[in-house]
C-alpha cells in the first residue's frame, strides 16, 4: 500500500484565454499606450512622465513599451494586508482569491421592513459589522454615499464608521488627497503607527481613471500621494463594452489594461516598489436598457481574462464578483452572484470586490444579499479546496473492513471526517414532511431571519481613548 502514501492536492482551475492570447493582449495594451496614449492635465505628472521618457504633446501622453515593462518589473509581486489589530490576514499573490463586499451605494434595503431608502451613515455601522460577522468575507470595502452628512466629509465619515465597526482590512474610495491623508491618519492610529502599518497595511485606496483613457487631476494626486506613503493603491478603470470601450471583448480588455498600467507607470516613477494592484471593472453597456451591467456574463468572462493578465504580469489583482442587476434577493440575484463567485475563485481573482452588496446595477445595498452571497462564497471556498488524495482519504482499509452491503455510520473514520462537509445555515435539505413540521419556512423567510440574527454582531469595541481621538479628527475635517 506504499504507493498511496504521497499527499496529492490539486486546485480547481479556470482559464478563459490561452498563453498566445495573453501575449497578443499584452502587445495590444502596449500599442494603445504607445500609439494612442492617455489624456492627462496634471502638471507634476506631465513633468514626471516627460522626464522619464514618455512623449508629451500638450495633454496627450504616449508611453513607450519599455517604460510600461519597467514599471511592471519594479512593482511588488506580493502584498500582505492586515486587520486593524495588526494580524496579517490577506496575502495577494499569484492566483489566490480573497472576497469582500462593497458596503454602501445610493440606496439601502432594510431587511426587517423590506423598504428601500437612501443610504445613510448609520447604515455603515450595520453593514460594516455584518461584514465583520460573516466568515466568507476576508476584507471590507466602502465607497461613501452617505446621504445624511455633508458631502465634503461624507467619504471620511463612512471610512471612519467602517474602520470602527469592522476589524478586517478596508478598501476605501474618497474624493481627494486631503481625504486620503485623513483616512491614512485614522489607519495609523488604529494599527499603532507607521511601522506597524507598513508591515501589514489595514487600508487600501481605490482610484479610477475615466474610460476611455483619461485621468482627472484629483485621481492623479491620489496615485502620487499613495505611492509616496506606501499606501496600497488599486488603479481600476470601468470600461463598458459598446459605451466607453470597444464592443469587442478583446478590445475592451486591451483598453482596460492600458488604463490600469498607465497609472502603474506614474506610481512606480514616483516610488519604485510601492504597492500597486492592477485591474479593471470590465463589463458591458446593455444596449436594450443602456445600463452598466453588474450581472452580465461578459463581466465574469472579461474579469477572468484580466485576472490571467495580472498573473502574467505577476501583479496583485482587483477582481469583481457577487453582484447582480436584480432588485431583490430572488433567483436572478442568486444565480448571477453564484456564477460570478465561482468563476472568480477558479481563475484566481485576487481581491474580489462587490461580493454581496451591490444590487440593481450598483445602486442598492442589501444586508440580506450580503448573507446570501456569504453562503455562496463559503461554498465556493470549500469547492476550491479540491479533493485531497492521501492514504487516509482514499480509505481503502475502511472500504475493505465494511465490505459489500455494509455501512460507514459507526466507523471512527466517519467521525473523523464528516465535519469537513459544508453545512449551511441558510439552504435546507429536509424531506417535505419535516420541513412542513418545522414551520414550512421558504428561502426568503429563512434569509430574513438569519440576516437579522447576524446583524446583532458587533466587533470588539475600540478603546475609549481611540474613539475620543477619532472624534477629534472628525471634528477637524473640512
Amino acid at each position: 500500500m506504499g504507493m498511496y502514501t504521497d499527499e496529492l492536492y490539486f486546485k480547481p482551475r479556470l482559464q478563459v484565454i490561452s498563453p498566445d492570447q495573453i501575449e497578443q493582449l499584452h502587445m495590444a495594451t502596449l500599442d494603445v499606450l504607445e500609439r494612442t496614449g492617455i489624456k492627462l492635465t496634471h502638471p507634476n505628472a506631465l513633468e514626471l512622465l516627460s522626464g522619464a521618457g514618455a512623449r508629451v504633446e500638450g495633454n496627450r501622453v504616449r508611453i513607450p513599451s519599455w517604460m510600461v515593462e519597467q514599471a511592471i518589473r519594479t512593482a511588488p509581486k506580493r502584498i500582505v494586508l492586515g486587520k486593524r489589530t495588526g494580524e496579517r490576514t490577506v496575502t495577494l499573490e499569484r492566483d489566490k482569491s480573497w472576497f469582500g463586499p462593497s458596503l454602501d451605494c445610493i440606496d439601502y434595503m432594510d431587511p426587517a421592513t423590506q423598504q428601500r431608502s437612501r443610504f445613510e451613515s448609520r447604515h455603515v455601522e450595520v453593514t460594516a459589522a455584518l461584514c465583520d460577522a460573516l466568515p466568507g468575507f476576508d476584507w471590507c470595502m466602502t465607497i461613501g454615499m452617505a446621504d445624511d452628512v455633508p458631502a465634503d466629509t461624507a467619504d471620511r465619515i463612512v471610512a471612519r464608521n467602517t474602520l470602527q465597526f469592522c476589524e478586517k482590512p478596508l478598501v476605501f474610495c474618497c474624493k481627494d488627497t486631503h481625504s486620503v491623508a485623513d483616512i491614512y491618519e485614522m489607519a495609523l492610529l488604529l494599527c499603532g503607527g507607521k511601522d506597524n502599518f507598513d508591515k501589514a497595511p489595514c487600508i487600501v485606496h481605490y482610484s479610477e481613471p475615466i474610460s476611455p483613457l483619461v485621468y482627472y487631476d484629483p485621481a492623479v494626486d491620489k496615485i502620487l500621494y499613495c505611492a509616496q506613503k506606501n499606501i496600497p493603491l488599486i488603479n481600476f478603470p470601468a470600461p463598458q463594452a459598446c459605451g466607453t470601450a470597444p464592443a469587442t471583448f478583446a478590445g475592451t480588455i486591451a483598453q482596460a489594461g492600458a488604463e490600469s498600467l498607465s497609472g502603474l507607470v506614474m506610481h512606480q516613477l514616483t516610488n519604485p516598489g510601492a504597492p500597486f494592484i492592477y485591474g479593471a471593472f470590465t463589463t458591458i453597456m446593455d444596449m436594450k436598457t443602456s445600463i452598466f451591467s453588474y450581472g452580465a456574463i461578459e463581466l465574469s468572462l472579461m474579469t477572468a481574462a484580466m485576472a490571467q493578465m495580472a498573473q502574467h504580469y505577476q501583479l496583485p489583482f482587483f477582481g469583481t464578483a457577487g453582484a447582480t442587476d436584480a432588485k431583490f434577493c430572488d433567483a436572478q440575484a442568486g444565480a448571477e452572484a453564484a456564477f460570478q463567485c465561482l468563476s472568480a475563485a477558479a481563475v484566481g481573482s485576487g481581491l474580489v470586490h462587490d461580493c454581496s452588496s451591490w444590487m440593481d446595477h450598483g445602486s442598492l445595498v442589501s444586508p440580506e444579499f450580503m448573507v446570501l452571497v456569504n453562503d455562496v462564497v463559503m461554498s465556493v471556498k470549500h469547492y476550491m479546496e479540491g479533493i485531497p488524495v492521501t492514504k487516509e482519504t482514499l480509505a481503502l482499509d475502511i472500504i475493505d473492513k465494511v465490505g459489500p452491503g455494509g455501512h460507514y455510520l459507526q466507523e471512527k473514520h466517519t467521525m473523523d471526517h464528516f465535519r469537513k462537509i459544508k453545512y449551511s445555515d441558510l439552504f435546507e435539505r429536509q424531506i417535505m414532511e419535516k420541513w412542513q413540521n418545522s414551520g414550512a419556512k421558504k428561502m426568503e423567510q429563512r434569509l430574513q431571519e438569519l440576516t437579522l440574527e447576524k446583524m446583532k454582531h458587533r466587533p470588539a469595541p475600540l478603546p475609549r481613548a481611540v474613539i475620543t481621538e477619532l472624534d477629534r479628527m472628525q471634528a477637524a475635517w473640512k
